[in-house]
């Protein structure tokens, strides 16, 4: 079932990712936030689970990362309220998993032999992985630093507060800087340009690479 599964893994990574994403848009903010977000975070993991079935020991971390997530989301809907140290364990365990999906589809898309529709979903799912990395990154110095990002509405609760980071990790990292948005502290500002740089490798380098195998392929066929 796993090995059949693993077939589908690009697949299945970016349709949750883009749920997460654009999910909100079909339903109430509070009901998204506080109910289907989580869930479709826990599917997120184990989809994302499919990528280190060849690595057991990051696949433990995988497994581990899951059931603390999963343990928060039922203390959070037990106690219908998330404690300021529930959430940095939630951010934390969120970032590691991340940085390590994020660049276990890099490598697997890098070192793919033959691009077929399953590697471009990957290709995709890089990019827009790599856009949630930079959001948790951007949260966690917002989070540390209050008021290192000018244009954020500071009274607003966490959860908007975290869709209008999302926001900024994407125009960030697509270089498209309509600056209603923008960094104002040395780590926040060090941190946008590292990221807008990474996309940038990204999209010139790595999707590079996936095209001219692409082209390759097809020239020898």
């Amino acid at each position: 079932m796993i090995e059949k599964l693993f077939k589908y893994r690009f697949e299945l990574f970016f349709i949750s990712i883009v749920c997460i994403l654009f999910g909100s848009l079909f339903f109430p903010d509070d009901i998204f936030a506080d109910r289907i977000l989580p869930i479709l975070f826990l599917i997120n993991i184990l989809s994302g689970f499919l990528f280190f079935i060849e690595r057991k020991k990051k696949a433990l971390i995988v497994i581990v990362l899951f059931i603390i997530l999963l343990s928060v989301f039922l203390f959070n809907t037990i106690n219908k309220s998330e404690e300021e140290s529930i959430r940095y364990i939630r951010l934390i365990a969120y970032f590691l998993f991340y940085i390590l999906v994020t660049f276990q589809i890099i490598h697997q898309v890098w070192s793919t032999k033959r691009v077929n529709r399953s590697v471009i979903f990957g290709l995709m799912s890089g990019y827009i992985s790599l856009g949630l990395l930079g959001f948790f990154t951007f949260f966690s110095i917002e989070l540390s630093e209050p008021g290192s990002f000018s244009g954020l509405v500071m009274n607003l609760p966490v959860t908007e507060k975290i869709d209008q980071l999302i926001y900024f990790s994407y125009i960030t990292i697509m270089s498209i800087g309509y600056g209603d948005i923008s960094p104002v502290t040395v780590m926040a500002q060090k941190a946008t340009v590292l990221f807008g740089m990474v996309g940038q490798f990204y999209l010139v380098i790595v999707t590079a690479v996936v095209i001219e195998k692409y082209i390759r392929h097809r020239e020898q066929q």
